[in-house]
């Protein structure tokens, strides 16, 4: 902000929602506000201004009320324990925001993020210039603040790596657990089923047992064709022998996400069909992590996947190759697309698919392929920096279809892992859970 120009940083958390009637959704933090105040509390709001002097506003303690909703702060006792300047009771916003308003250059607040915030920024602004005859200069300029944030986010220090760590462990927990207890079902009586939301809730008990506030996003838990579905919810389908099981969740611990994925037979032994695509998704993610380390670019993952994947569908006859040629071919004309529609990872922080800007913002647009047999004109992706926190995660869909093998109609299959990147290569921080398909049928087999 101070080699912006200056001005005053005007950021609140996440408002309160309802879920219907008088009851409200569970509440969470906004991402931002809570990555520099680590308050969780609703209605609270940080003033920072360029000269890095923070101001928090936040309830008053308030004996009846914290009967009802639990214990609050309250603004005496905020800046010992958060570490602001100063804090008030929110109740002074609108006086406390126009005071710290006034003669700043500029006001910045993220765009976008929270559709009331404008309304309000311009109301304080309005007052502000009903008082310029007295020599009260108000801001001329709006800035946003989401990209100054999303850059300061992208780049894990030390303590949000420690966290991160165990979000993917108490996450790949949750997942050898949902093995466990499928194979254990299906030992019990080979002719049983277990229900999809059967397994959320072996998650859901695994992330809270350990300490985690609760899922980082809807839990996938998809049965059978149901994984060719890329964003399923756990539903009530019936999981059955012989049949593969797409779990797609990961926690959150301290506002800190995890995402992990899984792709498991639920009797414990694949069959010759699934491990055939079970190891090219394997083999794929092998070769992601190869090009995953400090220097090389966040697209370069997913081209090592895709030409692996290329080659496996044309090996399987997923793809014909008299029909699309060669992988180069597949590549060129995203013929693959038709099996592997998504990207090979995000970045990963506060939000599952966190902040941060996917293209290098200092180099010069040049010719790349759009992934649907074209190209495009834009800016390269960016190069990966030590302490970025990505995911990498191809996978194989196959719907049922003429041209398409029997064998493979209606698997979907999906391995996802968490990876730091460091400046020789990538630490995986979720392999707490088998990958290998022998090392997943010996955990099953117990």
């Amino acid at each position: 902000m101070a080699r912006a120009g200056g001005g005053i940083a005007l950021l609140p958390t996440a408002p309160e929602r309802m879920r219907n009637g008088d009851s409200e959704y569970p509440y969470r933090h906004d991402s931002h506000f809570h990555y520099f105040t680590g308050f969780d509390e609703p209605h609270a709001w940080l003033l920072l201004d360029a000269s890095g002097r923070s101001t928090l506003l936040c309830r008053e303690r308030h004996a009846e009320r914290e009967i009802w909703d639990g214990r609050r702060l309250g603004p005496e006792a905020a800046p010992a324990v958060l570490g602001v300047d100063e804090a008030f009771d929110v109740e002074q916003l609108d006086a406390k925001a126009v005071e710290r308003l006034a003669n700043q250059p500029a006001v910045w607040f993220p765009f976008g993020e929270q559709p009331e915030l404008q309304a309000q920024v311009d109301g304080w602004l309005a007052t502000l210039r009903n008082r310029e005859r007295g020599g009260v200069a108000c801001p001329q300029t709006l800035r946003d603040l989401g990209p100054l944030l999303a850059e300061m986010r992208l780049v894990k220090d030390s303590s949000e790596l420690a966290t991160m760590r165990r979000a993917a462990q108490i996450s790949a927990g949750a997942h050898a657990r949902a093995m466990r207890f499928c194979a254990a079902r299906f030992r019990a009586d080979p002719q049983t089923a277990v229900r999809e939301y059967e397994i959320e809730a072996e998650l859901l008990h695994e992330f809270r047992r350990h300490g985690s506030q609760g899922p980082a996003y809807t839990s996938i838990v998809a049965a059978g064709a149901n994984a060719c579905v890329l964003h399923y919810a756990a539903g009530s389908t019936e999981l059955r022998a012989g049949e593969l099981c797409l779990v797609d969740a990961g926690c959150e611990l301290d506002g800190y996400a995890s995402d992990v994925t899984r792709t498991f037979p639920a009797d414990g032994r694949f069959t010759p069909a699934q491990r055939a695509l079970y190891d090219i998704v394997q083999a794929a993610q092998e070769a992601a992590i190869a090009v995953t380390r400090a220097g090389t670019r966040r697209l370069d993952a997913h081209d090592a996947a895709v030409r692996v994947l290329a080659q496996g569908m044309l090996d399987t006859g997923l793809l014909d190759r008299n029909a699309v040629g060669d992988a180069d071919a597949v590549i060129a004309s995203a013929a693959y697309r038709r099996f592997y529609m998504h990207g090979t990872g995000h970045w990963l922080g506060r939000d599952v698919h966190d902040v941060g800007d996917y293209l290098s913002a200092d180099e010069a647009p040049v010719e790349q392929p759009d992934g649907l047999g074209g190209t495009v004109v834009k800016k390269p992706s960016r190069v990966l920096q030590p302490g970025m926190v990505v995911t990498i995660e191809p996978g194989l869909y196959v719907r049922p279809a003429a041209d398409v093998p029997e064998r493979f109609w209606n698997l979907g299959i999906r391995i996802e892992d968490d990876a730091v990147v460091t400046a020789t290569g990538c630490e995986l921080i979720s392999r707490g859970v088998p990958v290998d398909a022998l090392e997943i049928e010996r955990l099953m087999q117990g």
